[in-house]
């Protein structure tokens, strides 16, 4: 059952509408390259559409009904948004769920260190990453610092025109003999992906006192001079360390993009832009972008989190509609499209793919029935019926779509935010694009298969 090309779908002048899409998701993954970032830019848009702070309606006591729109900006790095529908929400919701993290390198709590006149920083890997691929690339500094007065200093550092870059440094190939023996996890240890910041001391005469680290003095001083921070405000900090500059047109066709953040952004920005084409349907449709996938779903922003199920009771509460029983109703009669990538079949590497059920660039948005390891452990498995429903919508819509595993049966896995929603009954099943280098600094996506993954997102809201 091979699948036609969505390209075909577009002949001539129609291209114009994908890449016109997809242009302004490149714009966005280049100029958002963390959790903060997507949502503060998210809000903004939101606003823009129509969208109040569900916050601010909680204090007001404000009654919500159909056709209302409402979002809740959870600690500035997960994001729910709500457009009320004409059904009681206990009958259940349709539901956009993506992660909006991505693998990076973190600074530590006490990163800033000089040795022999080079000041580096020292940082800790988030996610599952190549460590080796992060060595001579041009980095970037994002992130925030709180300060104990209160203030939070946002730092973008390496992609505002003009600013300089950072890295890490790799052995000389003259010098590599004993490195390049090593298995490719250990060619460069995560101890050692530390990054190069400065190398210029202080002016010997702008010290009162001989100062044994001018280097770091020197860095100190810049910092002070244009941040307000101190070498203290590290330990209140959450700086990523990203590849720096834009995200590129990929392929002499420009029928592709290379970005960093692919993974999941490329399914977070159009389940976004899928919500705010909703105006009143019969079911409530929400868009749920949030933290920590790449590490778990852990922590307070992340989907293991009572975020989401806190944020759906407040929306009852404001509905006239609360009671325990009717949370649990609504989260189980709910129907979720737990989006995120797939791998995109590699030439390079078709050894690891099983080709009747890979997914391929150019085909369409991904259905992953499962996702896990192995035997299936630790997978979401969605029901045949669902599948036909959705099969059903996609097809009406005229939304190019495929099936896929993530690889063959023995060769690995991965997992997603689906079974975490699944564990209150609802529907649920991974649907999203396919991606090439996933997990790398940069990732490569097809304009087509976004375009066709918008277009299935906004079917499912209206229809699901």
């Amino acid at each position: 059952m091979e699948r036609s090309n969505a390209w075909d779908a577009y002949p001539g002048d129609k291209k114009k509408e994908v890449f016109d899409f997809a242009e302004e998701y490149r714009t966005f993954i280049s100029e958002n390259k963390t959790e903060r970032e997507c949502v503060k830019t998210f809000v903004e848009a939101a606003k823009k559409a129509g969208f109040t702070s569900l916050k601010k309606a909680i204090k007001k006591d404000q009654k919500l009904k159909p056709g209302d729109k409402v979002y809740y900006d959870h600690m500035g790095k997960s994001l729910a948004m709500f457009v009320i529908g004409e059904e009681p929400i206990c009958d259940g919701m349709n539901i956009l769920g993506a992660h909006i993290d991505s693998p990076r390198l973190d600074l530590k709590q006490n990163p800033l260190y000089e040795d022999k006149d080079l000041v580096l920083l020292d940082t800790h890997y988030y996610g599952g990453v190549k460590k080796y691929q992060w060595v001579t690339l041009p980095l970037a500094l994002h992130g925030v610092v709180a300060k104990k007065d209160g203030t939070v200093v946002e730092i973008n550092i390496g992609d505002k025109p003009g600013d300089p870059v950072v890295g890490v440094s790799d052995l000389l190939i003259h010098l590599a003999g004993e490195q390049m023996e090593k298995k490719a996890n250990k060619v460069v240890e995560g101890e050692n992906l530390d990054v190069l910041i400065g190398n210029l001391p202080v002016d010997k005469d702008q010290t009162e006192k001989e100062e044994k680290e001018r280097v770091k003095a020197q860095i100190l001083d810049l910092l002070k001079r244009e941040y307000d921070i101190e070498e203290e405000d590290f330990l209140s900090a959450e700086i990523e360390v990203v590849p720096a500059g834009e995200a590129r047109d990929y392929g002499l066709d420009r029928s592709m993009i290379m970005g960093y953040g692919h993974d999941d952004r490329v399914c977070a920005y159009p389940s976004f832009e899928a919500i705010l084409q909703m105006k009143t349907s019969k079911r409530t449709s929400v868009c749920l972008l949030v933290d920590k996938e790449e590490i778990g779903s852990v922590g307070a922003t992340g989907m293991q989190s009572r975020f989401f199920e806190n944020t759906v009771a407040e929306v009852l509460a404001l509905c006239g509609q609360y009671t325990d029983l009717a949370l649990r109703r609504a989260l189980q009669n709910s129907r979720m499209l737990s989006s995120d990538v797939s791998a995109a079949y590699d030439p390079n590497y078709p050894s690891v793919s099983e080709k009747k059920n890979a997914a391929y660039f150019g085909r369409g948005i991904v259905f992953n029935k499962y996702t896990g390891s192995r035997g299936k452990s630790g997978s979401n498995d969605a029901n045949a019926e669902y599948i036909a429903r959705l099969r059903k919508i996609f097809d009406k819509n005229k939304v190019a779509f495929q099936t896929a595993e993530l690889g063959k049966v023995d060769q690995g896995g991965g997992g997603t935010i689906a079974y975490i929603l699944a564990n209150y009954g609802m529907e649920v099943i991974d649907s999203g694009v396919a991606v090439l280098n996933m997990h790398a600094p940069w990732e490569i996506i097809s304009k087509v298969d976004l375009y066709e993954a918008y277009k299935g997102y906004v079917a499912f809201l209206k229809e699901a």
